[in-house]
């Protein structure tokens, strides 16, 4: 199987070399490239059949490689140094990726899955993981000292925050506490349809069960939530406007 590389990193270049000598007489690797220009030229001019793909490269992302191709008939395995790309990847079940640094044994798994593909699993593939880097999927990772924490945002039901740690208070009834600040998770819990009604509590607007006028939230788990006077005005509009959804 005729391959290149594309990866910003030599000694990631040189070690997946190695690797593949070691394990695969199969695979020939045929050009190396650290860029999306690049990568674009070096596709086009030795039409690899296999792509080794970085996420990140020093002139953008794998995605905007792949969107600048007119046709993707290689087979990809992405590489990547981030974790939470790899974990979500693995929860979803439909990217083949390598985490930095390449470990011999999960380089033979993907060779043979990548061998297997189809086309329509390959199209499939490139639209997921760009989902998954673009953040676009319904959950949020929660790291810990030890592990990591997939929590469905549907499944969601508030976010309460103090001193520094945030707990994450799911409908199954299972909580999850991490240190970092509400303020770290805002942006994204704001993307799907949550609010902050006040400093310390984030909910989500589909758990809203009754609204007190003496400014208090009731949800659906029972759970009364405090409505600071500052934030007010900007949760009722926010309500009517879930109403009207």
């Amino acid at each position: 199987m005729k391959s290149i590389i594309v990866e910003d990193k030599e000694y990631i270049r040189k070690g997946l070399l190695n690797l593949l000598s070691l394990i695969d007489a199969n695979v020939e690797v045929i050009g190396e490239c650290e860029s999306v220009q690049e990568a674009l030229i070096v596709t086009k001019t030795c039409k690899p059949e296999l792509v080794f793909l970085d996420i990140n490269l020093s002139d953008g992302t794998a995605f905007d490689f792949l969107d600048k191709m007119e046709t993707i008939d290689f087979k990809i395995i992405f590489i990547t140094a981030y974790e939470e790309f790899a974990l979500r990847a693995l929860k979803i079940g439909a990217v083949d990726y390598l985490l930095k640094p390449v470990d011999v044994e999960e380089l033979k798994v993907a060779l043979q899955k990548v061998k297997k593909l189809t086309t329509a699993d390959q199209k499939n593939q490139i639209t997921k993981a760009k989902q998954i880097f673009n953040n676009e999927g319904n959950h949020i990772i929660l790291s810990f000292h030890d592990s990591y924490q997939v929590i469905n945002l549907d499944e969601l039901i508030y976010c309460e925050s103090d001193k520094g740690y945030t707990t994450f208070y799911c409908s199954d009834g299972k909580k999850h506490l991490v240190s970092k600040t509400l303020k770290d998770f805002e942006d994204r819990l704001l993307e799907a349809n949550f609010q902050r009604p006040h400093q310390s509590f984030m909910i989500n607007m589909k758990f809203v069960d009754k609204y007190d006028k003496a400014g208090a939230i009731y949800l659906k788990n029972g759970t009364k939530i405090p409505v600071s006077s500052r934030k007010k005005e900007s949760f009722l509009s926010s309500l009517f406007n879930w109403n009207k959804k």
